[in-house]
């Protein structure tokens, strides 16, 4: 395995990558420079040297502290002033050219933004390309939905001698937090509809995934009014805490573990005005039923449980399959499983790479252990093999509710089988599981996916009918149940999570009638606008 590894003067010149030292972070529209400590950045890829394989260090970002983030906060609170600030009392047509100008400037730091991504996640670079420009597709699909969302409140309503106007307005300061596995559009998904709604952000930068934001923090400053945009790095109980304790974040939007996001929600000492819009745990099951079509069966459990390594929260991570075709499966998917090309992030086809997690090989281990104590074992020949971040893709079969991989979300390239005989046992597992974000059916058999379909329907979000599980496309709901996830995310939704409907009303008088009509066509009030944007 150590021969996947490469010296530095191997690598391929267009994938070479200078060594990153940033000094600077941004707050209230400037990049602060940073004198203080920094955090020594290290890539999964490891270089073979005298004394083994080592993980490449890409550089350093600052490490910032309470203070800092204390300093960023109040930015953030100047620049909102209660809804009075440049950027939430600016039009929405306003706003939207801020962002439109923010993604030219993006689109500039494409191919360096892309080259972090494989170098500080191990992302491929089909999946790295593909992430960068879906990103891009989904801040112009959230503009397009502003616009439609604009546009049906730029009339007046009358109702029982009433007339009104309802709109939808900014929450005030939102504190991002998303996850390393897709450090882009993941945190994007809830930083943008945040933005272009009119709120101030506090952005924290993800655990791995950090230097890939360096090349944008300009895009940032440039594009928005100072204070509206804010950056945080360092130690997130150190310089989290504190800001949740002031009490002054109206939303936080995280995405990552439940246990992490109620302990933040705690901290804060009005619990009644913290919005909250998190993307939690997830342990998707898939269930093969013996009328499946195993062939399409294995080729999206594959892809569902192993793209990106596993590491996606919409990832299959727990596999049922009838006792009828357990050994036809298993043996196919074992095979398949066998064929993945694995490698560096840039190399052709690859389709395994190494684990961002220093520690997750050895937990994946522990899992492993622990599943071979209690009766299962590795089916594919190269399962269980590792070498420092690199974990070779491993089935474990048959795996039982005695184990840990039966209910512990994996996050990485292994694979549990489970073998059932009715379907009331994949259904009794999803009932007394703690998540419930999404489940796949395999099956052509109409009447049982009927049946399963309504048995899923209520315990999870989102049942997909012979195919994997996926986020996608970003128009359909993302969501979760139990501690999976608080409020939805997609194009639309994200929209009203981050706003709240409020309108001016007045009795239909004469007066009152004058009155709105001087203030809409005099353009005095952007709330109050009839304005059309195309």
């Amino acid at each position: 395995m150590q021969s996947i590894f490469r010296t530095e003067d191997q690598f391929p010149e267009e994938y070479k990558l200078a060594r990153i030292d940033q000094r600077v972070y941004l707050l209230n529209g400037e990049c602060i420079e940073w004198e203080g400590p920094y955090t020594t950045i290290y890539s999964p890829v490891c270089i073979p040297g005298p004394d083994g394989l080592n993980r490449k260090i890409l550089g350093s970002v600052p490490r910032t502290s309470g203070k800092q983030s204390l300093e960023a906060l109040d930015a953030a609170v100047a620049a909102y002033n209660n809804g009075l600030g440049e950027w939430p009392s600016m039009s929405v047509e306003g706003r939207i050219k801020c962002m439109e100008h923010f993604v030219y400037l993006m689109l500039q730091q494409r191919n360096i933004v892309i080259k972090l991504l494989m170098w500080e996640i191990a992302k491929t670079l089909a999946d790295a390309t593909k992430e960068f420009d879906r990103t891009i597709e989904y801040i112009n699909a959230t503009i397009d939905a502003l616009k439609d969302t604009d546009r049906e409140s730029s009339r007046f309503r009358q109702e029982e001698g009433i007339i009104a106007q309802i709109r939808r307005t900014p929450l005030g300061v939102v504190l991002s937090m998303g996850p390393f596995n897709y450090p882009l559009n993941e945190i994007f998904t809830t930083l943008i509809p945040a933005l272009i709604m009119g709120n101030t952000v506090l952005f924290k930068m993800p655990k791995h995934g950090v230097l890939l934001y360096y090349p944008l923090l300009n895009a940032f400053k440039d594009a928005f009014p100072k204070g509206v945009v804010n950056t945080l790095y360092g130690n997130g109980a150190e310089i989290i805490t504190p800001i949740m304790e002031t009490g002054k974040v109206n939303v936080l939007a995280f995405i990552g573990s439940s246990k992490v996001a109620n302990g933040l929600k705690k901290l804060h000492p009005k619990v009644n005005r913290l919005r909250a819009v998190l993307s939690l745990d997830a342990k998707n099951a898939a269930v093969i039923t013996k009328h499946a079509d195993i062939e399409i069966a294995v080729s999206e459990c594959i892809l569902g449980a192993l793209s990106f390594n596993g590491q996606r929260c919409t990832a299959l991570k727990l596999l049922f399959v009838h006792r009828e075709v357990a050994d036809e499966f298993v043996e196919k998917l074992s095979k398949a499983i066998e064929a993945l090309p694995v490698g560096l992030p840039w190399e052709k086809d690859v389709r395994i790479t190494p684990l961002p997690e220093p520690s997750k090989p050895g937990y994946l281990r522990e899992c492993i252990v622990d599943a071979i104590s209690k009766g299962a074992r590795i089916v594919n020949e190269k399962g269980g093999l590792a070498e420092e971040s690199l974990v070779m893709p491993t089935l474990v079969y048959p795996v039982n509710e005695q184990m840990r991989l039966y209910h512990e979300e994996q996050f990485g390239p292994v694979v549990p089988v489970v073998i059932f005989d009715t379907i009331d046992e994949p259904v009794n597992y999803q009932e007394n599981a703690s998540h419930g974000m999404q489940v796949s059916i395999f099956s052509n058999d109409a009447g049982e996916v009927a049946t399963l379909i309504d048995s899923f329907v209520n315990l999870v979000s989102r049942v997909n009918i012979n195919c994997q599980a996926q986020r996608g496309p970003d128009i359909f709901p993302f969501t979760g149940r139990k501690d999976s996830a608080e409020g939805t995310l997609s194009v639309y939704d994200a929209l009203r999570s981050f706003s709240i409907r409020s309108l001016v009303a007045a009795k239909s008088t004469e007066t009152n009638k004058n009155i709105l009509n001087t203030i809409v066509h005099e353009h005095k009030s952007c709330f109050l606008s009839t304005d059309y944007i195309f």
